[in-house]
């Protein structure tokens, strides 16, 4: 197995570090922590190409590799959590769902604009009654004449307030359960389309977080994405990428706690050395690079799979599983190494410490990536 990076994934690496060491390390902290949705660098990642790094190119995509938008992913992450999370889900939960079951004129009205980062997409799955079983969902779609008529509330929507489209499932024919599920392509400018608060957060705090509510929301028939009643297959293949996208989230932030602890390793001094020289913090940055490494491998792992069109459910589930628990170890560690400093908003890795939590519970909680892996065992 070739592990090395090509000569291009090499340059776009070094194009993206350069990015986020120039424009993004020296606000991240301060627009953290006044919640401030970072406009002009999302507008920046689409001049880069960015927010449709995957889809090809005539499509208004860059025509990345997956690998490659993993190593994106991880550099965007590494410098600010909120930015990473922004780009993943305009990438793999809204451009790649529409690529992948949109007709020839939904992609050019809106896969297009989203690729190019002159439009923001949201994905509408989850409500308060039907997170980890989104069969359970209660927003409905009723056929009326030439449109759907959408009623319900979805909860925990990323990119939710500051959207332009929004992928929204809703339930078309209760009779037949989580098969009677149907995925919608809503302009959130549609009058019934209603940003009803915006989550306050425990971390993340430069991405938004909001509750949707839909009443008498008309959407065309034309925008049914994908065929009626297959709105559930449509989410879960849809998922596999958004799990590979949170692993390589959790990569970045576990990599921006390794490279600050050996920083401040070799700088902080007690009793009369650096920390650094106590076996006690030398292992605990050798634990994390090993976990990031191995955190790595099947985060690539995933993606070469589903890049090759293969079945990458159970390799993204143990991917996003092992890299967002991996990356909560590293903030741990990193708070730990740094000792009473690392309590305080002054140094990054609070932020980061704030920022992981999250990975374990999103795009999928720990314990659904491990049912999903034990469901593949046992069969």
């Amino acid at each position: 197995m070739n592990l090395s990076l090509s000569e291009e994934q090499v340059l776009v690496v070094q194009m993206v570090r350069s990015f986020t060491e120039k424009e993004v390390k020296s606000v991240a902290s301060t627009m953290d922590h006044a919640c401030e949705y970072p406009e002009a660098l999302v507008q920046k990642l689409g001049e880069m190409g960015l927010m449709g790094a995957f889809i090809p190119m005539e499509e208004g995509g860059s025509g990345m590799d997956l690998v490659t938008y993993v190593l994106v992913m991880e550099e965007i992450s590494k410098a600010w959590a909120s930015l990473g999370v922004i780009m993943t889900v305009n990438n793999s939960l809204v451009c790649d769902p529409i690529y992948r079951f949109g007709d020839g004129e939904q992609k050019e009205r809106y896969l297009k604009p989203l690729a190019q980062g002159k439009q923001l997409g949201c994905y509408a799955l989850t409500e308060p009654g039907a997170g980890s079983d989104p069969g359970a969902m209660s927003t409905r779609a009723i056929e009326d004449g030439d449109a759907y008529v959408l009623n319900g509330t979805k909860r925990f929507i990323t990119n939710g307030s500051h959207a332009d489209v929004a992928i929204v499932y809703a339930v078309t024919d209760p009779a037949l359960g989580k098969k009677g599920i149907s995925a919608f392509i809503v302009e959130t400018a549609t009058p019934g389309f209603i940003v009803e608060k915006v989550e306050e957060k425990l971390g993340l705090h430069g991405s938004d977080t909001a509750e949707l509510v839909f009443q008498d929301c008309r959407v065309p028939k034309t925008n049914l994405l994908g065929e009626l009643n297959k709105g559930f297959k449509i989410a879960l293949a849809t998922l596999d990428g958004g799990r590979i996208g949170i692993a390589a989230q959790s990569l970045g932030i576990a990599q921006a706690c390794l490279a600050d602890s050996i920083e401040y390793a070799k700088a902080r001094e007690q009793f009369g050395k650096p920390i650094a020289q106590f076996q006690a913090i030398q292992w605990m940055l050798a634990d994390m690079k090993t976990e990031l490494d191995a955190a790595r491998l099947l985060t690539l792992r995933a993606a070469s799979l589903r890049q090759a069109g293969e079945a990458a459910s159970v390799a993204a589930s143990k991917a996003k599983l092992y890299a967002s628990e991996m990356c909560n170890r590293a903030a741990y560690k990193a708070i730990q190494i740094f000792g009473g400093y690392g309590y305080m908003k002054e140094f990054p890795v609070e932020r980061y410490y704030r920022d992981a939590r999250v990975t374990t519970l999103y795009e999928g909680t720990s314990e659904i990536q491990r049912m999903v892996i034990a469901r593949d065992l046992l069969k």
